[in-house]
């Protein structure tokens, strides 16, 4: 096949998993200002789930979504990078205003790329993911835990961090940072089978999630991470202490809105409220290298799911569906 056409995953109208066309597509030829990336691999996300049912409607069909994508560079008009540099990108529009990652190339604005120093080589999860595999997992991962860390909640070593809704890769991920950077770690969980995951993560303590979480506590924190959303987040209020902070950033509970919502009854006093969306500024300052660097050395712990091929999009979408893939979904093309 020459590189004049490439595979990828269009939708043209909203729907199931199936909504997923793969087809052949015209190699995008990057403008001066882009860099065109040949892509081995990327994470999937909960906001290309929505996309595909038609939550997004800024995003024009057809489409090939995918808000995140590793790989090397392919050839860069401002020779910004040099070709065969390897790199990493999110948000920024990709997938959404412009063609994403699931596909074998995506041109991508070169002010929203970060070039990986040391490449793949010794990347291992140390459960049998290796190399691309590994780094498809991190930009929009590690960009998200980071930023509602240290931008939003500005957590500091030694204070008191609960995660809520710790086994999503996020939290997983959230959790090892923060133990990284001193901070004492509760996760909670549903199920006490996840007990040893989250131990295996960074967590001191888990706490077994019944949806009232504040009233099985003995202690509050000074930071809460709320990734299950909206269905407990007047709970997670109840767990912080005065001066603390919560901020949410995802929504696994499938509700973006509360039906009810009294600011003065759900949120104590002092008790601060914040989100984190992350934008490419964010990716841009998110010390994605250092990172990824902790991750070779071992010393920070990211939990992959599942990896799929490019031609199994759709069944991995119907395991993001399902939420059955137990940490991150990668796919490699």
């Amino acid at each position: 096949m020459s590189h004049s056409t490439m595979k990828a995953a269009v939708i043209y109208e909203a729907g199931g998993p199936s909504a997923l066309k793969l087809e052949q597509k015209p190699t995008p030829t990057p403008q001066p200002g882009n860099v065109l990336i040949k892509i081995h691999a990327f994470g999937l996300n909960r906001s290309e789930l929505f996309t595909r049912q038609g939550h997004s409607p800024n995003v024009k069909f057809p489409r090939v979504l995918g808000i995140e994508c590793v790989g090397t560079v392919a050839s860069c008009p401002g020779n910004e990078f040099k070709e065969g540099d390897v790199v990493a990108t999110c948000m920024g529009g990709l997938g959404r205003e412009f063609d994403g990652g699931y596909a074998e190339y995506s041109s991508v604005p070169v002010k929203n790329v970060q070039v990986i120093k040391g490449g793949v080589e010794g990347l291992s999860d140390g459960e049998g993911h290796h190399g691309w595999e590994v780094l498809g997992a991190c930009p929009e991962m590690l960009q998200t835990s980071w930023g509602s860390l240290f931008k939003s909640l500005r957590v500091k070593s030694g204070e008191r961090f609960l995660v809520r809704g710790g086994t999503t890769s996020v939290g997983l991920a959230a959790a090892s940072i923060a133990k990284n950077y001193g901070a004492f770690v509760a996760s909670s969980t549903r199920r006490k089978d996840r007990e040893q995951m989250l131990r295996d993560a960074g967590a001191d303590e888990v706490v077994i999630d019944d949806g009232s979480v504040s009233k099985s506590i003995e202690e509050k924190y000074d930071k809460v991470l709320e990734l299950i959303g909206t269905t407990t987040l007047e709970d997670s209020l109840q767990c912080v202490k005065e001066g603390g902070s919560v901020c949410m950033v995802g929504m696994v509970g499938g509700k973006w809105e509360m039906d009810k919502f009294s600011p003065m009854g759900s949120i104590p006093t002092a008790v601060n409220l914040t989100t984190y969306a992350g934008g490419p500024e964010d990716f841009m300052a998110t010390p994605l290298n250092e990172l990824v660097g902790q991750i070779r050395d071992g010393k920070l712990k990211i939990k992959i799911g599942k990896v799929f091929k490019l031609d199994e999009i759709v069944e991995a979408h119907k395991v993001m569906e399902e939420n059955s893939a137990g940490g991150k979904i990668v796919v490699v093309t």
